[in-house]
C-alpha cells in the first residue's frame, strides 16, 4: 500500500473510522524529525503538528518524545502512546505519556503523563487497546532493563497502575527455552567485539477479545501467549494474586509474535517476524496463515479497518545492534494492507 523509501523506520499504524492512515517513528538512531505522522497523498506529514513533535527534552509533558505505537479508539479519535525514552534510555516524569488527539480538528485534548510507580525508569511502554465501556486502556511495558507488566488506565480519571508486574507469562524466554530465529539466523543482540546477548523484551503486543472479556498479550522473544481477564485487570479491588490467577496460557502460536490484533468476527491476528508471516485465529482456536511474503520483513504493529488488516514491515532485526554494528536495513521499508472482510472491534 505505501513504502517508506527514506527516512527513519515506522513501527505503529492505525487508520481512522474515515480511512487516514496514520503511522509512528520512534527515535532508536535514526534521524527522526517528527515521531508521529498521518500519511496523505502518499506523503509523510507531521502529525498533529511539528510543534507537538518538537519536545524541549525527554520530559517534556507538552510534546512528543518517542512515540512506539499509535492507536485509534471505538469513538475514532487518535492516541498516542509516548514511551519518553529514546535509544531505550531510562525515563523521567513527563516523557511516558497517553495523549489523545480529537480528529475531527486534529488538536489535542488530553494528556495522561504517568506517574513513576507505574511508568518506571525502566519502563518502555509497547503497545496500548481500548475498552471504551469500561473507559479503560490496556498497555504492555516491554522493557529489556527491568520488570515487564501490563500498565491499566482508568480513562475517566487518569490513573493507572501495574498489574502482572514481573508476572512469567510477561518475560522473554531465555535461550536455553528458545532460539529465536529471523531470515533464518538466530535472532540475538551481536556486539562488534564480545559475545552475543539475548534480547530480553517482554510483554509487546496485545490485543482485547471482540467481547471485552479478555486482554490477550504475548513477549516480544517467546511462542507462546496468554490472556487475563479484562475485568480483573480493571478492578483495583482485586490482589495482585487474583488478577494472576485469571492467566491462561493460550499455547503456542508455531512463531514469535511482535503485534496482535482482533477483528469484529472474534479472529485474532498475530504478526510472525520469525517466518516473515501473518496468522490468525479463528474462534473455534484453529491458526492459519493470512500471509506469508518475503517482503514482509518484521511484520510489527497492525491495524484493522473497513474490511482491511494494515501491518507495517520495518526490518528491525537488520539493525546494527543485531548484526555485528551493521545496519543491513534497505529502502524501503514498507505498509502493507490485506483483505480479511472484517472491521475492528467496537468496545464503546
Amino acid at each position: 500500500m505505501h513504502t517508506f523509501d527514506d527516512g527513519p523506520m515506522p513501527t505503529g499504524v492505525s487508520v481512522s473510522r474515515t480511512g487516514r492512515v496514520f503511522v509512528n517513528f520512534p527515535k532508536w538512531g535514526d534521524d527522526v524529525r517528527f515521531t508521529v505522522a498521518e500519511i496523505k497523498d502518499g506523503e509523510v506529514v507531521p502529525f498533529p503538528d511539528l510543534d507537538w513533535n518538537s519536545p524541549r527534552g525527554d520530559a517534556d509533558p507538552d510534546a512528543l518524545v518517542s512515540v512506539q505505537s499509535i492507536v485509534v479508539d471505538p469513538a475514532d479519535r487518535l492516541w498516542i502512546l509516548d514511551t519518553g525514552s529514546p535509544l531505550f534510555q531510562p525515563t523521567e516524569h513527563g516523557g511516558p505519556k497517553l495523549v489523545c488527539v480529537d480528529l475531527t480538528t486534529d488538536q489535542v485534548v488530553r494528556t495522561i503523563v504517568f506517574d513513576q510507580d507505574v511508568a518506571l525508569p525502566t519502563t518502555y511502554l509497547n503497545d496500548v487497546r481500548f475498552d471504551l465501556r469500561r473507559n479503560a486502556a490496556f498497555i504492555t511495558d516491554s522493557s529489556d532493563q527491568g520488570p515487564n507488566g501490563l500498565i491499566v488506565v482508568d480513562l475517566h480519571t487518569g490513573e493507572a497502575w501495574r498489574r502482572l508486574h514481573d508476572h512469567p507469562s510477561t518475560k522473554a524466554l531465555v535461550p536455553a527455552e528458545m532460539l529465536p530465529m529471523a531470515e533464518g539466523k538466530p535472532f540475538f543482540e551481536r556486539p562488534k567485539d564480545g559475545p552475543r546477548q539475548p534480547v530480553k523484551m517482554g510483554s509487546d503486543g496485545i490485543a482485547i477479545a471482540a467481547d471485552g472479556s479478555r486482554v490477550y498479550y504475548c513477549p516480544l522473544v517467546s511462542r507462546r501467549w496468554h490472556s487475563v481477564s479484562a475485568e480483573a485487570l480493571f478492578d483495583r479491588g482485586l490482589s495482585d494474586a487474583d488478577v494472576a490467577a485469571t492467566v491462561v496460557d493460550e499455547g503456542d502460536k508455531g512463531g514469535a509474535s511482535d503485534g496482535l490484533e482482533t477483528d469484529d468476527q472474534g479472529r485474532l491476528y498475530m504478526t510472525d517476524w520469525e517466518h516473515n508471516a501473518v496468522l490468525r485465529r479463528l474462534p473455534d482456536g484453529t491458526v492459519e496463515t493470512l500471509a506469508h511474503d518475503p517482503r514482509l520483513l518484521w511484520p510489527d504493529t497492525m491495524s484493522v479497518a473497513d474490511g482491511y488488516l494494515y501491518v507495517t514491515a520495518n526490518q528491525l532485526h537488520r539493525q546494527a545492534k543485531y548484526q555485528h554494528d551493521e545496519d543491513r536495513r534497505q529502502y524501503p521499508y514498507s505498509l502493507f494492507r490485506i483483505p480479511i472482510d472484517a472491521g475492528p472491534i467496537n468496545l464503546r
